[in-house]
């Protein structure tokens, strides 16, 4: 088991960030996005300082070194802000099954720049799982329109846009995240990366005057509810273990684990959320998934 540590915590990143995509689609569609996004950063933060306090003795990254903290913020503007950000808005237009299918171009693209930035290694065979990946998402988004002979785009073109330019964010936080931490406590990264967050959305929130809808938001019970589970799952335990996994292994298979995400995801947003997913659309995961295995062996 202990030679394989980062597998197995890459695989509770998986579970973890299914519940927190069900979570947030409830409650994105109930309060908006932007709230979402600034509340679930921080809850993830108090869950975060008060578990480094207790295992650590440090309920801030005051230790963290300059290194740290110039690279985990830049991940965490990438992949929390701008990343996020759009991919919030996917969940309110195409739905989480769907945003997490799309998602599952965010390993490769965080292979290619690991490459590119980190000197990792990249497989030819990775590339033909790149094909592979698109291949499945292409079966999900297009179906036959009957009447007209042609393929026709199944989902709302900019639900996809968005979900694509969040799996971007992720892709790239992700490596800058790897790059920043180094040795520094994963927990303790991830607070560094959630400052971040939270500043660049008060930002966004105070341009667009939304703070009213943030308010609004707290009165939503059900909204509120589903925003403390989604934060504890994503922001806190999600994130955290991402950057343990990576620890543990290389980025390109962590990344292929925590992308199992659409298949995971499928059973309970049929039985909870009520979402219509197909065979055609199922299987389009499948082979997306296996893509995404293929991109790193």
């Amino acid at each position: 088991m202990s030679h394989h540590l980062g597998e197995f915590y890459a695989l509770l990143v998986a579970l973890f960030w299914t519940i927190t995509a069900l979570s947030f689609e409830s409650a994105a569609k109930k309060v908006g996005s932007l709230p979402v996004n600034l509340i679930r950063l921080c809850l993830g933060f108090l869950f975060l300082t008060l578990m480094n306090w207790i295992f650590r003795g440090y309920p801030l990254p005051t230790d963290a070194s300059m290194h740290n903290w110039i690279w985990l913020s830049v991940s965490g503007f990438i992949g929390f802000v701008f990343g996020d950000l759009f991919l919030f808005k996917s969940y309110t237009i195409v739905g989480s099954w769907f945003a997490m299918l799309i998602m599952t171009l965010a390993p490769p693209l965080a292979a290619i720049f690991g490459y590119f930035i980190l000197g990792e290694k990249l497989s030819y065979l990775g590339f033909f799982g790149m094909i592979l990946t698109m291949g499945g998402i292409a079966i999900a988004i297009f179906k036959r329109d009957e009447e007209a002979e042609k393929l026709k785009i199944d989902k709302p073109i900019l639900g996809i846009l968005y979900a694509f330019f969040g799996a971007l964010g992720q892709a790239l936080g992700i490596v800058f995240s790897k790059y920043g931490m180094g040795t520094y406590p994963p927990f303790a990264a991830t607070q560094i990366r959630i400052l971040t967050g939270i500043a660049g959305f008060a930002l966004i929130i105070t341009l667009f005057r939304r703070w009213s809808k943030v308010g609004a938001a707290f009165r939503n019970k059900k909204g509120i509810m589903a925003i403390t589970s989604g934060a504890f799952f994503g922001p806190f335990l999600g994130v955290s273990f991402s950057l343990t996994a990576i620890r543990y292994t290389s980025t390109g298979v962590a990344s292929t684990i925590m992308a199992m995400v659409p298949i995971l995801i499928i059973p309970p947003s049929v039985l909870l959320l009520k979402h219509k997913i197909t065979t055609r659309e199922v299987i389009g995961s499948v082979i997306s998934v296996i893509g995404v295995a293929l991109f790193f062996l």
